[in-house]
């Protein structure tokens, strides 16, 4: 099979406990023609030595030092502005990937000619103890993504030569939904591989207090960056407030 390169962005900020489980479960990765392009946001940990030592045996990992931090979405762009794939895919440094995620997905994706492209994915804990398993729904179009960002970063791919480079919206918060809302503004639609492909790692933030967080930044996404009026804004927050409460449960 004649691979298609495969441009993998993960941004990094003191991660020093979790970046190198990230990292090995690329490089454990069935496919085998991909880059990794790690944009670290100026970590003041041991994380860039982590990478380093990894660059000295791997050479498809690529390092961006920031002199300064100016967040996730700075850094996945930054990275993507290096990127040379047909493919870009996400993989944050807390995150893991199945060995088997980049093989299934970019063979859906070939055959059948999908521009983005996402998975289910598994909750798990800092200590890796697996969780509830996320299965979002097998397509998803620009008004069903309104009322629930089904799509987890950390298994979405899009096609760079279809739908052209394309970049994270530089807000505060939702820059991942952002972007799939404006992917999905040139193509019918988004599509799920079936599988669990990737492994979400949770924090030890109160559930409830980041319920509240999560709702409350969904709110202002519709409101100020979207400029939705209140009514169009409530239409949509009612699903996804519904839909967010019902997906983190558990």
């Amino acid at each position: 099979m004649n691979e298609p390169l495969v441009s993998i962005i993960m941004p990094s900020y003191n991660s020093e406990t979790t970046i190198g489980s990230a990292i090995a479960s690329v490089i454990d990765q069935t496919y085998s023609n991909w880059e990794l392009i790690v944009s670290d946001d100026n970590s003041s940990d041991s994380t860039v030595d982590i990478i380093e030592e990894l660059m000295r045996t791997e050479n498809r990992i690529k390092l961006i030092k920031h002199v300064k931090n100016n967040g996730a979405g700075f850094s996945r762009n930054a990275a993507i502005a290096e990127a040379y794939g047909k493919y870009i895919a996400f993989l944050d440094s807390d995150d893991l990937w199945h060995k088997l995620k980049l093989q299934k997905q970019i063979t859906f994706m070939l055959e059948n000619r999908t521009a983005l492209s996402y998975t289910n994915y598994q909750k798990i804990d800092m200590q890796g103890n697996l969780g509830k398993v996320i299965i979002p729904p097998n397509s998803i179009t620009y008004s069903e993504l309104l009322k629930s960002n089904i799509i987890g970063c950390l298994t979405a791919v899009y096609d760079q030569e279809i739908l052209g480079k394309m970049f994270m919206p530089l807000i505060r918060k939702r820059q991942d939904m952002a972007l799939w809302l404006d992917i999905l503004k040139k193509t019918d639609a988004a599509n799920c591989v079936p599988d669990v492909l990737a492994y979400y790692r949770e924090g030890q933030q109160s559930l409830s207090s980041n319920k509240l967080k999560i709702l409350s930044s969904q709110w202002m996404f519709y409101r100020e960056y979207l400029n939705f009026g209140i009514a169009k804004s409530g239409y949509y927050f009612f699903f996804y407030a519904y839909r967010a409460l019902k997906k983190h449960k558990g």
